[in-house]
């Protein structure tokens, strides 16, 4: 079918459809560059082309595509200077799968060997996560958690695991391990899709399932980008059964929950549940703080930092483990900045706070709202701030405790965890715990209704 005639035909009919400034504006410079196994390339000539079109256009661009080719594709918006980088990448690839296929061994694992069980911080949050991560490794294949399925926010130590999962198995079996990105996943695909009008996939083809489906072990970090390639999705459906039905271990990462995928297939979401889903928490103060600590040994300068630093860090600084990480770097610079050497010198609190308003100011606007909220509850109750913030636990002190961070959960965007961090670094749990309980007061306690009103009333007005 050629491409320029197709397309041709589709601007005719969005021209009749649209505005002419419309019209002018979005599709005047765009151009049909490949309509081939499922997949419509369009040319456009500018970034913000790319977006608008994606946004606001791709359902009126499909249907008239699928109406004038009486097929069904999926539309990529490129530039030109990205047609011509796929091009020359594609020629990399097909050297690169040339001299693979040549050779007996051309399955690489992609494991990063410095993420091991050893280094990995094991707390409340995340110890769920750990121990079936362990056991999997320990017995792949042959336990009830066929396949693994990890989720939680980006930062909590998701692809850790998986790479120590699969470090484990390499060093202590034979087995054959791989761990691919999911968007690597669909780049191999469409590889073969690119290659198959002209007859010349076999080799490709051949690599792909010998990629995937002649390994022990599949680690697939970032799972929830298969929703956006539903051609995709059904190769690896086909790659999913015929590695669970040879009892080959299967792991995947996502930053959500299967049940919390909208575009994917059922029946690959219920197999996603076949197994164990562990989901992984944001740390709590506790935990951060062990996670500091260990990356500062790592780092050999735990000496020099007091434990107020570090405590410091566990409270302001948001549950990622990279941002953790990063804060102890951009720490570690800065204070090489002003100090000789620091592991003669103290890293003093000062030194910390100068050194980390990027680190400990995210969110600011939610953080002050929280203080104020804390204030004046404080106020109201005659108690200080730092009561509420305390670990004390009199009834005089925990239940306006309570009431604060019901106030901050109602009053604000921010999370339990975040919450807790406001409030001395207290696990998410006692925050989901005060705010159920004050919910529960409320609605048999007519005078703390009122007295709940009053104070949102008071925040309203600061």
């Amino acid at each position: 079918m050629n491409v320029d005639v197709v397309w041709n035909k589709l601007l005719s009919n969005l021209k009749e459809e649209l505005s002419s400034l419309s019209y002018d504006t979005w599709f005047e410079e765009t151009k049909l560059y490949k309509l081939d196994n499922g997949e419509a390339v369009v040319i456009v000539p500018m970034p913000i082309h790319k977006k608008h079109l994606q946004d606001q256009y791709m359902d009126i661009i499909t249907k008239n595509l699928n109406l004038i080719t009486g097929n069904d594709y999926e539309v990529e918006f490129l530039l030109q200077e990205e047609i011509e980088e796929e091009k020359i990448k594609e020629e990399e690839k097909e050297k690169k799968i040339e001299k693979e296929t040549s050779s007996e061994e051309y399955i690489h694992s992609n494991l990063n060997s410095r993420y091991t069980f050893e280094n990995f911080v094991v707390g409340n949050s995340n110890k769920l996560a750990y121990a079936s991560s362990l056991s999997i490794a320990e017995n792949p294949g042959k336990t009830m958690y066929n396949p693994l399925f990890l989720y939680g926010d980006s930062g909590l130590g998701k692809t850790h695991l998986m790479h120590a999962i699969g470090n484990y198995i390499v060093e202590n079996s034979d087995k054959k391990v791989l761990y691919i990105t999911c968007d690597q996943f669909i780049d191999d695909y469409k590889s073969i899709m690119r290659k198959g009008s002209d007859g010349t996939n076999l080799s490709y083809l051949d690599f792909f399932k010998n990629k995937y489906r002649n390994i022990d072990v599949l680690i697939i970090d970032d799972i929830q980008n298969l929703e956006t390639a539903a051609k995709t999705q059904n190769e690896f459906f086909n790659t999913f059964n015929s590695l669970h039905n040879d009892s080959k271990q299967i792991i995947i990462s996502s930053d959500r929950s299967p049940d919390d995928f909208k575009k994917l297939e059922d029946r690959l979401r219920t197999r996603f549940c076949w197994g164990l889903t562990a989901n992984i928490y944001p740390p709590d103060f506790e935990l951060r703080k062990q996670i500091l600590i260990k990356k500062l040994k790592g780092e050999g300068v735990i000496d020099a930092i007091p434990e107020e630093v570090i405590d410091y860090m566990a409270s302001n600084i948001g549950p990622s483990v990279r941002e953790l990480e990063g804060a102890i770097n951009r720490l570690i610079y800065y204070a090489f900045m002003f100090l000789n050497n620091t592991k003669d010198k103290k890293i003093t609190l000062d030194i910390a706070i100068e050194a980390l308003p990027e680190y400990v100011n995210n969110g600011v606007g939610d953080n002050d709202k929280i203080h104020r909220i804390q204030r004046i509850v404080s106020e109201y109750f005659q108690i200080s701030v730092d009561d509420i913030k305390s670990k004390k636990r009199s009834s005089n002190i925990s239940f306006p405790r309570q009431v604060a961070m019901f106030l901050c959960r109602t009053c604000t965007e921010e999370s339990f965890p975040k919450i807790g961090l406001e409030f001395g670094g207290k696990d998410h749990t006692t925050v989901m715990h005060s705010v159920e309980k004050i919910e529960k007061e409320i609605k048999v306690n007519p005078e703390l209704a009122k007295t709940i009103d009053k104070l949102k009333e008071d925040i309203g007005s600061v």
